[in-house]
């Protein structure tokens, strides 16, 4: 059974520490100096406390602060240079954090959806070992990324669900506004995106090819589709990812100065 520390219980740390729980597989320990996160992840962890030394026992330890308190999180670390230090703090460089520890290092951007297995994550191609790999597979799907890739990878990936949250809402409210009540529209909505989400991961037509596959000619879809193709949605969808990424890049910029 792999140990897991995970540093930081808000909301991505406790998403991870609730979707490794789901497998089985991990011992997991929680720290945090917040009561109030150590409580709302007590029934999944299998330890809670406020000492950072409890990492020291740990095989892989998750930094998963916030990028402004990282470089006071890792002054309390004491790992040795068999330990993996997974850090998923957004534009927190590797490189900074491998030179305050001789734990091996690899940067990871993951989601929220990892509480349900289904998360989508970017990990650097260096330091990322086997036993990290196994425990990104069992909170979702992951790509290897060169780190010069990873604030795109945090806008698309780590950022991505709020953006699907807002559109998952317009078709909520949609259909709130044709009739349906408001949890019929949720659970439509929802699930129509969880559906396609699945498709376009499973099935091997590309993006284009599954839009033609549901527009009927002279069907409903098409009407729909013809009101976004004239539409500068795409256009904001992309101007969204962009403005994250910039974010992304501004934060490591700090760190490159200190």
């Amino acid at each position: 059974m792999t140990r897991v520390s995970v540093i930081g219980c808000g909301n991505m740390g406790g998403a991870l520490l609730r979707g490794l729980a789901r497998t089985d597989s991990y011992h997991l320990t929680a720290i945090d100096l917040d009561p109030d996160a150590l409580a709302a992840v007590a029934d999944v962890a299998d330890a809670t406390t406020e000492d950072a030394a409890a990492a020291k026992e740990a095989d892989i330890v998750v930094l998963a602060v916030k990028p402004d308190i990282a470089e006071h999180a890792l002054a309390d670390l004491d790992l040795t240079a068999d330990q993996q230090l997974v850090t998923l703090a957004a534009g927190l460089p590797r490189e900074f954090v491998a030179e305050r520890t001789p734990a091996s290092v690899v940067r990871i951007m993951p989601n929220l959806a990892a509480e349900t297995g289904d998360m989508a994550a970017a990990a650097t191609n260096e330091g990322l070992t086997d036993e990290v790999r196994a425990m990104l597979d069992d909170a979702g799907e992951f790509v290897e990324v060169d780190e010069s890739l990873m604030d795109v990878s945090t806008a698309v990936n780590g950022s991505g669900p709020a953006f699907a949250f807002y559109l998952i809402d317009a078709v909520k409210r949609a259909g709130i506004d044709g009739g349906l009540d408001p949890e019929q529209a949720e659970t439509l909505a929802a699930q129509t995106f969880k559906g396609a989400a699945e498709t376009v991961l499973r099935d091997d037509r590309s993006v284009d090819e599954l839009i033609d596959a549901v527009c009927s000619p002279n069907g409903t879809t098409i009407e729909g589709m013809e009101v976004l193709w004239d539409s500068d949605a795409d256009e904001a969808v992309v101007d969204a990812v962009a403005a994250a990424e910039e974010r992304s890049r501004e934060l490591a910029e700090a760190f490159d100065d200190e």
